[in-house]
């Protein structure tokens, strides 16, 4: 949906400022400043998903980086007179500042001043929705203002709203104007209970995941870098009805439902939250509880967009976070999405194979051979073939019954219902645990 003029004109104007170090780059074989270019239009990706409007932007190429500054001082004034000039009270770097790196900025330009991870910070504040993720954004912003309260007693006091509300500016959506922001101690407290309630939410999705392998249905995880289109191929492979959007980190909150395979197997298909270069590390550990379904999946699938021109150094960042993980050694398929975006002749070249699979999730393309290989990926448990008695009224483990195996015959003999069937061995064998009468 279009925005209104009336909206964008609400919007924080901000000034983007990139730094490159001459004879070093993020890319090997790639010249300083070209990868540098490129991440800032990440940047301005992130600050328009932070719902800013991006005002201009400042590269700068360099022998090595100012320990106090960045940028140096000469280059302060001509980012100073560019924010003036272009109405821009916020400066976004698209680096990890120090506190003291940012106290200097802020001094020197007269401007507000975020960086890469606070602005990753206010996006997620942005987009949690649930009880959960709104917990885990609070946590991994307290830990990241808590080096930073030294002299910056005005800076905390401008937090305002919770996390989530679209009150405020940029790096302004936090915990809220509580007193706790400007006191260690209490600030040290507040992580200790959110820790603690995220434990508490941990331990209820750990019964949650216990429930359904109570049912053998094996697991597979969508990961990828944000804005690969995860949703998208999540909804058309399950149906969901999961919010998509072109902005990035639009989803956080895990989302799981059951596929059905051309085997007729039933597995779950969880949808989790997108990475990005550069991830803060306390961001990942804050979500831990919601990636632990991807350490908890038997198959990952990795995927990643095939028409963005920087889809290589995406999907490495992928695999530093799944290494992050624990899981880089996981059965896993690479997912190329977004192939309708590629021209028909592009497209026609790609062949399936190495466990690349090419799909478009916006048209349905290719999303026939995805199941193929999902299902030739997915460890099978053993079939066996038996015959259950269950009381009429039993209809949950009739459905059970349904859902994981194939039923050949069924009859209603003296008020119980007899089921021929074959069914996963682990499941047979659970049915037996549950003392229900079965031979075979």
């Amino acid at each position: 949906m279009k925005a209104s003029p009336q909206s964008v004109s609400n919007r924080e104007r901000v000034l983007l400022v990139g730094v490159a170090v001459k004879r070093a780059s993020r890319i090997p074989g790639v010249e300083a400043g070209v990868a540098e270019r490129e991440s800032l239009l990440e940047l301005d990706e992130l600050a328009r998903s932070a719902g800013a409007q991006v005002a201009g932007s400042v590269l700068q190429i360099r022998d090595a980086i100012d320990p106090a500054t960045v940028v140096g001082r000469g280059k302060l004034d001509e980012i100073k007179i560019e924010a003036q000039m272009r109405k821009a009270p916020l400066v976004i770097f698209d680096r990890n500042l120090t506190p003291g790196q940012q106290r200097n900025i802020e001094k020197a330009t007269d401007c507000r001043v975020v960086d890469r991870t606070q602005l990753i910070l206010d996006i997620f504040a942005r987009h949690a929705r649930s009880r959960e993720g709104q917990l885990q954004v609070e946590l991994a912003q307290l830990n990241y203002m808590l080096p930073r309260l030294s002299g910056r007693g005005v800076e905390m006091s401008r937090l305002g709203g919770k996390s989530g509300a679209m009150g405020g500016g940029i790096g302004m959506r936090g915990p809220g104007e509580q007193k706790l922001e400007t006191d260690r101690r209490r600030i040290r407290d507040r992580v200790r209970k959110i820790e603690q309630n995220i434990e508490r939410v941990r331990r209820q999705r750990a019964v949650r995941r216990q429930a359904r392998q109570a049912v053998p249905l094996g697991m597979v995880a969508l990961v990828g870098y944000t804005n690969a289109g995860k949703s998208t191929l999540f909804n058309a492979l399950t149906h969901a009805g999961v919010l998509t959007s072109g902005k990035m980190f639009a989803t956080l909150d895990p989302t799981i439902r059951a596929v059905r395979l051309p085997s007729n197997r039933k597995v779950l298909l969880s949808d989790t939250v997108g990475f990005i270069r550069e991830l803060p590390s306390g961001l990942i550990a804050a979500f831990r509880a919601t990636l632990e379904e991807v350490q908890e999946a038997s198959l990952i699938l990795h995927v990643a967009d095939v028409a963005n021109p920087r889809h290589t150094e995406q999907d490495a960042e992928v695999e530093k976070v799944l290494a992050e993980l624990g899981v880089e050694d996981r059965p896993r398929l690479h997912i190329f999405n977004k192939l309708d975006l590629l021209p028909p002749e592009e497209s026609a070249a790609l062949h399936n194979g190495n466990g690349n699979v090419f799909v478009s999730a916006l048209t349905g393309a290719g999303l026939d051979e995805l199941l193929r290989r999902i299902d030739e990926a997915m460890p099978v448990d053993p079939t066996v073939h038996v015959t259950l008695q269950l009381p009429l009224s039993d209809g949950r483990t009739l459905a059970l019954v349904h859902a994981c195996g194939r039923v050949l015959h069924t009859e209603v003999l003296d008020g119980n219902m007899r089921v021929d069937a074959e069914l996963p061995e682990s499941f047979a064998r659970r049915l037996r645990e549950a003392q229900l009468e079965i031979h075979g």
